[in-house]
């Protein structure tokens, strides 16, 4: 996966610290399916995720992130979830820990492909049969199904 540039910045400064950052989860759903992505680092299905970078919208994120790695034009409807993933060691030592934001999603238009080498497919499948999955991609795209206005956070 490609590093941001911003990322790359401070970890110049800081080395492989913890490092907090905030991310996205893009569950695009249209009718009784959603829109999944194949890592290419992990060959892990999941919804589309991504960095917010410095400035950027949240929800603007949600969008640009589906774009990039999916070739889809979505519009984020609701703020669904928002919790925080364990800290994830990289393979270069480097440590982050995301707040991650997760976005329900309406398609606009596109065939999904993968994009930017991010990952290695991209395929509607239906909310029945979704594909093996960790847990917290599962649960993402729960939140976004179940959606009734409020979004769901830890207290």
């Amino acid at each position: 996966m490609p590093t941001p540039d911003f990322v790359l910045a401070l970890r110049a400064k800081i080395g492989h610290d913890p490092l907090w950052l905030m991310g996205v989860s893009a569950v695009v759903l249209d009718g009784s399916r959603t829109l999944l992505v194949r890592r290419s680092d992990t060959g892990a299905w999941t919804p589309v995720t991504g960095i917010v970078d410095p400035g950027e919208e949240p929800a603007v994120a949600a969008e640009r992130e589906t774009l990039e790695e999916a070739g889809v034009v979505v519009r984020a409807h609701a703020l669904t979830w928002v919790h925080v993933i364990p800290p994830v060691t990289y393979d270069n030592g480097d440590v982050s820990q995301y707040v991650d934001l997760t976005f329900r999603c309406d398609f606009v238009s596109g065939e999904p492909w993968p994009a930017d080498g991010e990952n290695t497919d991209a395929a509607w499948f239906d909310l029945d049969n979704l594909p093996d999955m960790a847990p917290d991609m599962v649960a993402r795209i729960r939140s976004a199904v179940d959606f009734d206005g409020t979004t769901r956070f830890v207290r």
